[in-house]
């Protein structure tokens, strides 16, 4: 059986998710708990049921892990049974133009 992680959040990613809960109040909080549950249970999906990645090229405390849950990505470091959250953020389709 694997280890409960236990989660911290940076101040910027307080930050970011105040931000997004005010523009998304009926979509961003429960996508951050549904994120809180998986990453207390397996921030390196070692079951693979989830979209995360490791991100290559980035250092430890740059978010070396990104979890896609609907239009929200959530960006993390994994340091023993500490999840340590950084980012999180919005996709939008035109964020790649």
């Amino acid at each position: 059986m694997m280890p409960r992680f236990s989660i911290r959040a940076s101040a910027r990613f307080g930050r970011l998710a105040r931000r997004l809960t005010d523009q998304h109040p009926h979509e961003f909080p429960g996508r951050y708990a549904e994120a809180l549950e998986i990453l207390k249970a397996d921030p390196a999906n070692r079951t693979g049921r989830h979209h995360i990645k490791k991100l290559e090229g980035v250092a430890r405390g740059g978010g070396q892990w990104r979890l896609a849950l609907g239009r929200f990505r959530f960006r993390y470091d994994i340091a023993g049974t500490t999840v340590e959250l950084l980012q999180c953020g919005l996709r939008r389709e035109d964020t790649y133009r």
